[in-house]
């Protein structure tokens, strides 16, 4: 999936409520539906769209199926935006080269 699927899935304010609680670790459909204004079906839709961009994943327990942060995706995911981040410093420290942006991480890609 292309980080513009990620943060198209992700923009939906559900979805990311969803996506923030699976990073908590792994939840059954069931569990989440209890925690949220949303139907059980309507939670499945989400985590549905949320695996086809590839930032989750199901794994099967017993009788249930467990939903859970998909490491690969997010690391994607997480690249693509520090590209952005790393340019946006640099862009930065072009126009402000005494800046004090210490705390940035820019020393370790810069």
């Amino acid at each position: 999936m292309s980080a513009a699927e990620m943060l198209a899935a992700i923009g939906d304010p559900m979805r990311r409520e969803i996506f923030e609680r699976l990073a908590e670790g792994p939840i059954a459909v069931g569990e989440l539906a209890r925690t949220l204004p949303i139907s059980r079906s309507a939670v499945s839709q989400h985590l549905a769209v949320l695996k086809h961009a590839g930032l989750v994943f199901e794994r099967q327990q017993a009788t249930r199926r467990l939903y859970q942060v998909d490491p690969g995706g997010f690391a994607e995911l997480r690249a693509y935006l520090d590209v952005f981040w790393y340019r946006s410093l640099a862009s930065f420290r072009a126009v402000f080269p005494d800046a004090d942006i210490s705390g940035t991480d820019a020393d370790d890609n810069a």
